[in-house]
């Protein structure tokens, strides 16, 4: 089982959005992740929506104002798939860590997944009053697919080796995703964990759901790494530098 980290543009903006109370900007990477397990492939997020490249407002909205988007033709999740041979078609499931616009941008790319979210991130997706206090956009979700909602851990195989991990907090049912390769245990965090800095000083974003929820995932994650886990976090600029990209595998 191999495991690839890809770029899906950059957002900057300022660092009090991803560290509460700290001065400053911040350029941060947007990933997306494919496993290629024996019995199909799984995508961990996809990205931003092809419409930022050139129009990040009119996608993004008021969105726009606060972070700025760098986000070039051919760094869309589905151009970052065919580097590696696969066609967007061939994903079998897509795991969205929640419903924000830079985790969901590129589901439209993804056409033939099955779509796995945790219950109640998709049902605060689906209510006026819900997506406007976290900023979904039901554009980048709402999109046919076949949608598997689970609560909790969720074994996608049923072998161990891809597990949805809950951290809510960030939003309602935010998930991490487990990852076991033959070299040991990696925990892609997504946003239960924007920075190392977050995980080191128990140091929470300027906006969340749940702080206390989200503090619990943070120890849930703490509990992982202490226990040999490698942890990718979800928008640590200098962890990214670190990271194989594909067609590279980690």
């Amino acid at each position: 089982m191999r495991l690839y980290a890809m770029t899906c543009g950059w957002l900057g903006g300022p660092l009090g959005n991803f560290l509460a109370g700290v001065k400053g900007r911040i350029r941060v990477p947007v990933p997306s992740f494919l496993i290629d397990h024996p019995k199909g492939l799984v995508l961990f997020d996809t990205g931003l929506h092809r419409q930022t490249q050139s129009d990040p407002h009119g996608r993004l909205g008021g969105l726009a104002t606060l972070f700025s988007v760098e986000f070039q033709p051919g760094e869309e999740v589905s151009a970052r798939l065919r580097v590696l041979g696969i066609e967007p078609e061939r994903v079998r499931y897509l795991i969205n860590s929640h419903l924000h616009f830079d985790h969901t941008g590129g589901n439209a790319e993804i056409p033939n997944a099955q779509l796995v979210v945790q219950r109640r991130e998709w049902e605060a997706g689906q209510h006026d009053e819900e997506i406007r206090k976290h900023f979904y956009d039901p554009r980048d979700y709402q999109l046919g697919h076949d949608v598997l909602v689970v609560d909790g851990e969720h074994d996608v195989f049923g072998d161990g080796r891809v597990v949805c991990v809950p951290t809510y907090g960030h939003t309602p049912g935010h998930q991490s995703l487990r990852v076991q390769l033959d070299a040991g245990s990696v925990v892609l965090t997504a946003d239960a964990c924007y920075l190392r800095r977050t995980l080191d000083d128990m140091h929470l974003p300027a906006v969340v759901d749940d702080a206390d929820a989200m503090r619990r995932s943070l120890e849930r994650l703490r509990a992982l790494r202490d226990a040999g886990a490698r942890l990718i976090y979800g928008h640590d600029p200098e962890d990214w530098a670190a990271v194989p990209q594909a067609p590279a595998p980690m």
